[in-house]
């Protein structure tokens, strides 16, 4: 390993020295090396005497290969701010992280990402809503960024998977968490196409003031950020505070002006965010050309229940009941058809119980 890189790497470790102290240290030392082997009355000026002593005791127990082969068994890389890998998109903030934690694969295509961030309490508006733009916003070509977090964060991820998207998970904990617990399984898919990344080390506990530390690279990840529903108080718009300050685009889903969860949404399109009704035209105001939908060639298997809902449907909104009427099937029976359908892109669940074909 190159050994700048790993003094990056070590100095990111070390307990007080977050990404704002790192880089006045690198200022004023110039290498990651020399922050390493400076004394404790070199950095008497830069670093208060709590922070100075850690770092020193720090340095004089660390073992690097123990890490470095905890990060081997799970899978898990890192890239520091040197590596030509790092995110161009990140790169180019204030306060880039010095160091990420990668579970899964970054590409370059994910520069070209659109950030979905929302409350974690939700509507079923704000749920079929989040699915439907991580699903829309993926057929575009575009890599979803979210946080992994429950309500809106989760259902944008997984609306992305349904067409086998890219989709970025930024945790506020280290990748040997799983935070919420219950997204395990949602975890790994994240993984499988795409990333889990977070600037934390193993062990690393999610805390709440992580988060909107967090926060910070879900928006510089991203060319703009859509708020999906947010109440007044919410913590997504942290994220778009984060945005503003990075230059990003801040996009809004206008929400039902009878509900608190959208009291922050449509005081965004108030100050002036921009309300999008379809993914489409967040690559308009981007300027991205749009690309051909992913997945609109591929054939989804149907079994022959879901192939009859599906057919009663024609360019037009059907209420449930019209359409357990019309199959003759149970209340249960078309629930649960038109939840497999709704995963599988083919048709999108709308405020009062009414559906529509989307594929």
């Amino acid at each position: 390993m190159d050994r700048e890189r790993l003094y990056w790497w070590a100095l990111s470790l070390a307990p007080g020295i977050g990404a704002k102290r790192f880089y006045i240290l690198l200022e004023e030392f110039g290498s990651g090396e020399n922050v390493w082997q400076s004394s404790s009355l070199d950095l008497r000026k830069l670093l208060p005497a709590r922070i100075r002593k850690e770092f020193m005791k720090f340095k004089s127990t660390f073992d690097p290969e123990p890490r470095l082969r905890a990060l081997r068994e799970r899978g898990i890389s890192f890239f520091t701010l040197l590596d030509p890998e790092y995110p161009e998109n990140l790169r180019n903030i204030a306060d880039p992280p010095p160091v990420l934690y990668i579970l899964g694969q970054l590409d370059q295509g994910d520069e070209l990402a659109v950030a979905v961030v929302g409350s974690r309490k939700l509507t079923p508006y704000g749920r079929t809503t989040a699915e439907r733009f991580g699903r829309e916003l993926a057929e575009l070509g575009f890599t979803v960024i979210s946080g992994m977090a429950r309500g809106i964060d989760t259902c944008a991820h997984r609306g992305c998977l349904t067409v086998e998207g890219r989709t970025i998970a930024v945790l506020g904990c280290g990748l040997d968490y799983v935070y919420p617990p219950e997204n395990r399984s949602l975890m790994e898919k994240i993984a499988k196409n795409g990333a889990v990344i977070s600037e934390f080390p193993l062990g690393t506990a999610p805390k709440a003031g992580h988060f909107p530390i967090r926060n910070r690279i879900i928006s510089g990840l991203a060319l703009g950020v859509l708020v999906v529903e947010a109440a007044a108080t919410s913590g997504s718009l942290i994220t778009v505070d984060w945005a503003l300050e990075q230059g990003r685009e801040v996009f809004a889903i206008p929400g039902n002006v009878n509900s608190r969860y959208s009291l922050g949404t449509n005081f965004l399109i108030k100050q002036g965010a921009h309300l999008v009704q379809e993914a489409r035209e967040i690559a308009e105001i981007l300027q991205i050309p749009l690309r051909a939908k992913i997945g609109q060639n591929k054939d989804v298997e149907l079994n022959n229940d879901e192939r009859k809902v599906l057919a009663v449907f024609q360019e037009r909104h059907l209420h449930i009941d019209e359409i357990i009427r019309t199959v003759q099937m149970t209340a249960q029976e078309v629930i649960a058809i038109l939840l497999v359908l709704e995963l599988k892109g083919c048709v999108q669940q709308l405020p009062g119980k009414m559906y529509v074909k989307t594929r």
